[in-house]
């Protein structure tokens, strides 16, 4: 019955919007009209029975994860930029109302006034950039890594620590990858960089731990002087799923913490660890998912994951969420000089121009939601992360490898330069 309703609502939306582009395309020539009206049903029409067969289990000579992840994301974009062309037709529609009852008034034989030519192409114009734009960002920018290099002051930072490198990655989303050739890439930026310490801040899947299977060979061969440690995302859990059984859901969890260790990476759940020398150590702590928004799990305990700690050891947390920062790093843990979060992917749309300016939808809803941000002393970092997930590409907010350089603070704590390549 949904997908019914599903189907008879494109329908109408495909009607109501085939009104303006056809009066556009009417003074072509016959045979370019025929060719884009052909266009314009074919969409909807493949679309339909693709619907139909997934919808039916007879979908097994259709393309796999990757053929499915497009068809879904071209459908949405089709879609939601005919909807943008609606407030247009309807505007037309009530210019054509008025007049048609001005002439009704007036004259024995009212005429319906035609459609406008200006607000046609208007509206379609305005559909059409989006969509566009959207459809460069699938094919242009969902393997297209950017290395953002950040120095972060750090008050009374051993000069032995000065120009500590620490990379961070995060958001993997495995699940959402339809090619693995152009990940190997970003493996191999990241290596080039020769990080003293790899840090991943959650999120290898979408939903289930197998995910990440095909992958564990080539992320595995990250490599970093002191190690790699990582945190869990929202997505690890499984919590989006249904599963059949709580034992199932346990044996995908069981997976995820099993994945880390087969990578070699040190998963801290709620715990820390201190890494280097007596004189150059510093303490790295981790906190499963918590954030600071009910829709999200708050499975994060960090004075548990502080326990132990000394209060004057340089101390770097991993925590999914940038929430978290606000909710209770700032207030209650001024000892902790560096938070590392991801989540936000930087929503995989906005415009950034470094200087003049930085702006996403997401930053309405998350107040740190993209790079450096700091209070007094302290610093958050937030990854616009690696994968994708939902739209399976990126406009103007490129997935990003993070390089984070310790360097002894300026007098007053203020943040320093950074660069972008």
């Amino acid at each position: 019955m949904r997908l019914i309703i599903f189907l008879i609502l494109m329908l109408l939306v495909d009607l109501y919007v085939y009104q303006p582009f056809s009066a556009v395309i009417r003074p072509l020539g016959r045979w370019p009209r025929i060719t884009l009206m052909a266009l314009y049903w074919a969409i909807p029409l493949i679309s339909v029975v693709c619907l139909v067969l997934y919808e039916a289990g007879y979908a097994h000579w259709l393309p796999g994860k990757g053929g499915r992840s497009m068809f879904t994301a071209l459908l949405f974009l089709v879609y939601i930029c005919k909807l943008l062309v609606v407030p247009f037709v309807l505007l037309d529609d009530l210019r054509r109302g008025v007049q048609y009852a001005i002439t009704w008034i007036g004259q024995p034989a009212p005429h319906l006034p035609g459609r406008s030519r200006f607000l046609s192409t208007l509206g379609l114009g305005i559909g059409l950039m989006p969509f566009v734009a959207l459809l460069y960002g699938m094919w242009r920018n969902p393997y297209r890594y950017k290395i953002h290099s950040v120095k972060v002051p750090v008050r009374n930072l051993p000069p032995s620590l000065e120009g500590f490198r620490l990379v961070q990655i995060s958001d993997i989303h495995s699940g959402s990858f339809t090619f693995p050739e152009p990940v190997e890439n970003a493996i191999r930026m990241v290596n080039d960089l020769a990080p003293d310490l790899i840090c991943f801040t959650g999120d290898l899947v979408n939903n289930r731990s197998e995910e990440m299977r095909p992958y564990i060979p080539m992320f595995s061969r990250l490599k970093a002087r002191l190690g790699i440690y990582s945190v869990l995302g929202n997505h690890d859990y499984g919590d989006y799923m249904r599963w059949p059984s709580e034992e199932a859901r346990r044996a995908n969890f069981q997976e995820m913490l099993d994945t880390h260790e087969k990578l070699g990476w040190k998963l801290l759940r709620n715990t820390h660890d201190r890494i280097g020398t007596e004189a150059t150590s510093l303490t790295v702590v981790g906190v499963e998912n918590y954030s600071a928004h009910p829709r999200f799990p708050k499975y994060g305990n960090l004075a548990q994951a502080l326990k132990g700690t000394e209060p004057d050891a340089l101390k770097i947390l991993l925590s999914h969420d940038p929430s978290h920062w606000e909710a209770e790093v700032t207030e209650k843990h001024p000892d902790i000089f560096l938070t590392l979060s991801g989540h936000t992917h930087g929503m995989q749309f906005g415009v950034e121009i470094p200087g003049w300016i930085k702006w996403s939808p997401i930053q309405y809803v998350y107040k740190q939601w993209a790079g450096l941000y700091n209070r007094g002393s302290q610093y958050l970092y937030v990854n616009r992360g690696l994968g994708f997930l939902g739209y399976p590409g990126r406009v103007g907010i490129l997935p990003e490898i993070t390089l984070l350089e310790l360097t002894g603070a300026d007098p007053e704590g203020a943040s320093l330069p950074s660069k972008e390549s």
